[in-house]
C-alpha cells in the first residue's frame, strides 16, 4: 500500500517544512519539499518515487503531518485497590489511536515473591492479538532480590529496556534505598534506564493515618495528605542514589514545583536526570479533589496540585528541566471502582483516564496558548519519548525510514472533551466539558489509516510488540 500525503505542513522537533510524505508499505520512503515559488520539484529521487503512483492520496492542506505520538506512562488492566484499570489493551490502544497516539509503552508488573519474566509473560498475553497500535513495555519491580537483580539482564536482552521502581505504596511496590541502590548498579551494567516514583510513601501514610483518625475521608485529604515536600524529598533523594551510583534517572508523573526543584538543581550540576509530568498537572488542580465524593473521579498519586504550580511545569517544559508528557493513563469507573473508597479516601484506586485527551490538550493548552511552538509540542508528545526510550529513529519522526506512523492534524478544528464522545471505557472525563483547539483527523499506524474523519479503521491485533534498544539518549545527554 503506498499512500502520498500532500500539501500539509510537516512538523518535528527540528521544526516544519512544506513537504509531501510518501508512505510504501510500513515506511516512510519519501519527504518532498515542496517549492514555494511555483519551480518545479527539485528532488529527483522523490519526483521519481512520486512517478510511481500512490495507492490514497490524502490532501493536507492547511494541516500538519506529525509523527505520531507516544504515551509512554500506561496502565492497561492493572490491578490496583481490589480492581483493574478499566482499559484492556483493546480499548486503552483505540482511544489512544482517536487521540493521534501511535505508540504506548505499558508497566508490566512483577508481583512480589513472583520472577520478573513470569509478570512480562502475563503482560505479554494481556497484549498480544489485542493492542491496535504499537506497543512495548516497562517492567515494575516489586521485590528486589539477588535473583531479580540478575534476571533484569534477561529481560534487558527481550526488549524491556526500563524498570521502575517506588519510593511509595508500602507493602506493595515500596523499595526501599538499598534496594532502589542495587537496582541502579545494575542497570548500569546491563544499560537499561531506572524510572522512579518519587514519594515519600513512609511518610505519608502516617500522615493519611492520622488524617482518617481525626475523620477527614474525603478524597480531597488524599491531596492533602501527600505533602508536596514529600515528592521533593523523594525525588533528590532517588537523583543522589542514581548519581551515587553512576547512572541516569528518570522521575514518573512529577507533579509539583519542589520536585522540579529537585531535577532543576541535579541537572544544573551535571546529573543525568530526565522527567516527564502528565496533563493532569498541568490542567486539573487541588480544587478538582473537593465537593465531596465527587473528588474521587481525580484521585491519582501524586495528587493533583495547588494551581501555583501549573505554570512552574510549563516552565520546566519550556526550558527543557522535564523532557516529557504522559498520561499515567489508569482509568477506574466512578461507579462501581471509585466508589470503593467512599468513606476512605486511602480506599479510592489511584488513577485517571488520559491517553484519548494528551496530544489535544497540550496542543490547546500549550501551542494555541503560546507557551510552546509546535516543534517543541511534537517533542514533548512524541521524539522526546522516542528518544529516551530506545524507539528513534524508528519512531518520534516523521523521516525517511521511520516507521509510518503519521498524523494529519487539524490545528484549528475546536471540539469539546466529554465522556460522552470519548473512546476510553471509563464513565466520567476528567475535562469534562473543555474546548479544545486541534484534533487529529488521519491517523497511520505503520502505513495503516487506522482513524479517519472520527471512524476506526483498524482492528484487534494490528498492534505489534517493540523490541527497545537501550536508552543511549539519555547516557550521553
Amino acid at each position: 500500500m503506498r499512500i502520498l500525503i500532500k500539501n500539509g505542513t510537516v512538523i518535528n522537533a527540528g521544526g516544519r517544512q512544506q513537504a509531501d510524505v510518501l508512505i510504501d508499505g510500513d515506511r516512510i520512503v519519501a519527504l518532498i519539499a515542496r517549492p514555494t515559488d511555483g519551480s518545479a520539484i527539485a528532488d529527483k529521487a522523490g519526483a521519481a518515487l512520486l512517478a510511481l503512483g500512490a495507492d490514497e492520496t490524502i490532501d493536507a492542506t492547511g494541516k500538519w503531518v506529525i509523527p505520531g505520538a507516544i504515551d509512554s506512562h500506561t496502565h492497561m488492566e492493572l490491578p490496583f485497590g481490589g480492581t483493574f484499570a478499566k482499559d484492556t489493551f483493546e480499548t486503552g490502544s483505540r482511544a489512544a489511536a482517536f487521540g493521534g497516539t501511535t505508540t504506548i509503552v505499558d508497566f508490566a508488573v512483577q508481583s512480589k515473591g513472583k520472577s520478573l519474566q513470569e509478570g512480562l509473560d502475563v503482560w505479554m498475553a494481556k497484549a498480544e492479538g489485542h493492542a491496535v497500535i504499537d506497543y512495548g513495555f516497562h517492567m515494575i519491580m516489586s521485590d528486589v532480590t539477588d535473583e531479580t537483580l540478575a534476571e533484569m539482564d534477561r529481560i534487558v536482552d527481550q526488549g524491556v529496556t526500563s524498570f521502575k521502581l517506588f519510593t511509595a505504596y508500602p507493602g506493595v511496590f515500596y523499595s526501599d534505598d538499598g534496594q532502589i541502590f542495587r537496582a541502579m548498579q545494575q542497570s548500569g551494567k546491563n544499560g537499561g534506564l531506572i524510572l522512579m516514583h518519587a514519594e515519600n510513601g513512609i511518610a505519608i501514610d502516617v500522615v493519611a493515618g492520622q488524617n482518617a483518625a481525626a475523620g477527614n475521608t474525603d478524597p480531597i485529604w488524599h491531596g492533602r495528605s501527600r505533602y508536596p515536600v514529600f515528592e521533593g524529598e523523594a525525588t533528590n533523594r532517588v537523583i543522589r542514589l542514581a548519581e551515587a551510583a553512576g547512572v541516569p534517572v528518570y522521575i514518573v508523573h512529577l507533579s509539583v514545583r519542589d520536585a522540579l526543584d529537585a531535577v532543576r538543581e541535579a541537572r544544573d550540576r551535571g546529573a543525568k536526570a530526565f522527567a516527564e509530568t502528565c496533563p493532569q498537572y498541568l490542567f486539573l488542580s487541588l480544587d478538582d479533589l473537593g465537593n465531596g465524593f465527587e473528588g474521587a473521579k481525580f484521585v491519582c498519586s501524586p495528587p493533583l496540585r495547588t494551581k501555583d504550580n501549573w505554570d512552574e511545569l510549563w516552565t520546566g517544559l519550556i526550558k527543557d528541566d522535564l523532557q516529557n508528557v504522559a498520561t499515567d493513563h489508569c482509568p477506574f469507573d466512578f461507579e462501581g471502582q471509585k466508589e470503593l473508597g467512599r468513606g476512605d479516601f486511602r480506599k479510592i484506586p489511584n488513577g485517571l483516564p488520559g491517553v484519548e485527551d494528551r496530544v489535544d490538550l497540550l496542543h490547546d493548552g500549550g501551542v494555541v496558548a503560546g507557551k510552546i511552538t509546535p516543534a517543541r509540542w511534537v517533542e514533548i508528545c512524541s521524539a522526546n519519548a522516542a528518544k529516551i526510550f530506545g524507539l528513534y529513529p524508528r519512531k518520534g519522526a516523521v523521516a525517511v525510514g521511520a516507521d509510518a506512523d503519521v498524523v494529519v492534524y487539524d490545528p484549528n478544528r475546536k471540539h469539546t472533551i466529554s465522556a460522552r464522545t470519548h473512546h476510553m471505557d471509563c464513565d466520567y472525563s476528567c475535562y469534562e466539558g473543555r474546548e479544545v483547539q486541534g484534533g487529529s483527523d488521519i491517523v497511520i499506524s505503520r502505513g495503516r489509516v487506522i482513524v479517519k474523519d472520527g471512524q476506526f479503521l483498524g482492528k484487534p491485533g494490528d498492534g505489534q510488540f517493540l523490541k527497545r534498544e537501550l536508552a543511549h539518549w539519555v547516557r550521553k545527554n
